[in-house]
């Protein structure tokens, strides 16, 4: 069975990152999006949040699960007995650093290969940071991510004021 992480913060998850989930939930058996919980970052929501939109953003993906994990990508790959990290790309600035950590993914544990996928035209301006900040200044975020994640947005920054 050919397994596949998909890691990172989605804090908050894109159309962006959905993207890359759907596609990448057709090239492998099962696909595990894998947020990482960092402690050098300060995020908007909650790990638990975090799960409980990407379930709900996913739940049409039969294939898809969602967990969570904290430390070095590679270890936890090492301990789901994944050898598939998919990681998206923007632009080039995105491809010098993702190289640079499948190198390294690749060094810590030899049998996981990097998988990278462009994103969508449509979406390759597309970031959480972006979302954050446009939402942040009261713009519309409708286009960016899902209506639930708008709306967990929105009440998030809201309790904030």
């Amino acid at each position: 069975m050919a397994k596949a992480i998909y890691p990172g913060s989605f804090d908050p998850v894109t159309k962006g990152h959905l993207d890359i989930i759907r596609r990448a939930s057709q090239m492998f058996d099962e696909l595990t999006v894998s947020i990482l919980n960092n402690s050098n970052k300060i995020p908007l929501f909650s790990v638990d949040e975090r799960v409980k939109m990407l379930q709900s953003v996913c739940s049409d993906i039969a294939n898809v699960k969602v967990d969570t994990f904290s430390g070095l990508t590679a270890e936890y790959a090492r301990r789901t007995g994944t050898d598939v990290i998919i990681r998206g790309l923007r632009a080039v600035t995105d491809f010098e650093y993702e190289l640079q950590m499948a190198q390294t993914n690749r060094k810590l544990l030899p049998r996981v290969d990097t998988v990278f996928l462009t994103t969508s035209l449509e979406y390759a301006y597309l970031s959480s940071s972006t979302v954050r900040e446009v939402a942040l200044y009261g713009g519309d975020i409708s286009e960016f991510v899902p209506p639930l994640v708008a709306e967990e947005v929105y009440r998030k920054l809201e309790k904030a004021d």
